[in-house]
């Protein structure tokens, strides 16, 4: 069955009592058991939901995953993950990954003595030279924010089997729908789904699926443990977005190719990053893995002064954070998404003054264009 199909028809299954289509919002705290020591299943929301459930079964079978999880943030998700790991432990990291995962990484979870290497991820063998005998994972974002790198997941995962390393790989800009990580080898892969899963920009919400039911038992463990679970109302909401992400998926990447070659030739854009254009260096390894090359557009204007007047007289495209919505929003890394980078990791990474990161919506792609080109020739 096509993975749209599957998006689509998720949580039709659930309610067989009364038929209906829609999943219930199972808004309570506790459930009432039939007898002593007995249980419908579901005794308290940290522990299991069933609204919540369903969107965990749902991500799962998109994924091809042994088990999902949802919890109450992407950030969320990938703390609760790093509890796997203990002091000493060492995992090696995206160089140019989202900045909240970096602050997550280097301010908090390096008090508690882990310890991180960035290393370009689409270089196996950058990878290969990073490893230490205290490493225990590596975690990749499959397309990196904001330079959309492409892991090589075939060779860093033959890579973790020899040492017995754990693959964990960030999904967030592809989704299941251009790729399934636990295919290529992965075994824990993870979704912002407040971006292209929910897709409307109402609702915050992370998702971890793990390719094996050992794995599982362990990241139940630690998401009961902790709580930091979805509620019912916002798994609802995921639930509604993941049904059009097919959909919304080709429209976005059918606007993004155009958008990304219009950019390519303006007189006032000196670099366009786009896995879609054929000069991208990992055009054809995407071509190979994936299904198709996202909706996410980086690009280099010619002076700073074009950045504030692209952010602030576009009319269509909103100067907002956030990504993967059915709106497009541009954002200006170096001061919003990656400033808890380190200055110098940013210059050499080219997280630089004069670009932009756009994320492409499903309106009409000529409006769009029209929106930019304004912009930049105010």
């Amino acid at each position: 069955m096509h993975i749209s199909t599957q998006a689509v028809q998720t949580g039709l299954e659930w309610d067989t009592r009364t038929g209906s289509v829609a999943v219930p919002i199972y808004q309570t705290a506790t459930f009432r058991h039939p007898g002593l020591g007995r249980s419908t299943g579901y005794d308290y929301s940290r522990s299991g939901n069933p609204t919540r459930q369903t969107l965990e079964d749902g991500i799962a079978r998109l994924d091809g995953g042994a088990r999902g999880f949802a919890y109450a943030s992407g950030m969320a998700a990938i703390a609760n993950l790093l509890l796997l790991f203990k002091s000493g432990d060492h995992l090696i990291v995206t160089e140019d990954l989202y900045g909240g995962t970096c602050r997550l990484f280097d301010k908090i979870f390096s008090q508690y003595g882990l310890s991180f290497t960035y290393v370009d991820t689409s270089d196996s063998s950058a990878v290969q030279a990073a490893l230490t005998p205290g490493t225990k994972a590596i975690f990749v974002e499959t397309l990196t924010n904001p330079l959309l790198k492409f892991a090589d997941l075939t060779a860093l995962s033959s890579l973790c089997r020899e040492r017995s390393l754990l693959l964990i790989a960030d999904n967030t800009f592809l989704t299941p729908y251009l790729l399934r990580p636990l295919d290529l080898g992965a075994d824990i892969t993870i979704y912002s789904a407040t971006k292209y899963l929910s897709g409307h920009n109402d609702t915050v919400a992370g998702l971890v699926t793990v390719k094996t039911p050992e794995l599982a038992d362990r990241v139940y463990f630690h998401q009961n443990a902790v709580g930091a679970v979805l509620g019912p109302q916002d798994s609802w909401l995921t639930i509604r977005g993941i049904k059009t992400l097919g959909v919304r998926l080709d429209r976005q990447q059918e606007n993004a190719l155009k958008i990304a070659r219009w950019l390519k030739c303006h007189p006032l854009v000196r670099k366009v990053f786009y896995p879609g254009l054929e000069e991208h260096p990992d055009h054809e390894r995407m071509k190979r893995d994936a299904r198709g090359f996202g909706a996410m557009i980086a690009f280099e204007v010619l002076n700073h002064a074009l950045v504030e007047q692209v952010l602030l007289k576009t009319k269509l495209i909103s100067f907002a954070e956030s990504l993967g919505g059915v709106e497009s929003l541009i954002t200006f890394p170096e001061v919003q998404t990656h400033a808890d980078i380190p200055p110098e990791l940013r210059a050499r990474l080219g997280i630089n003054n004069v670009l932009l990161r756009l994320s492409v919506g499903i309106e009409d792609a000529d409006d769009l264009i029209e929106d930019l080109r304004f912009a930049l020739e105010a």
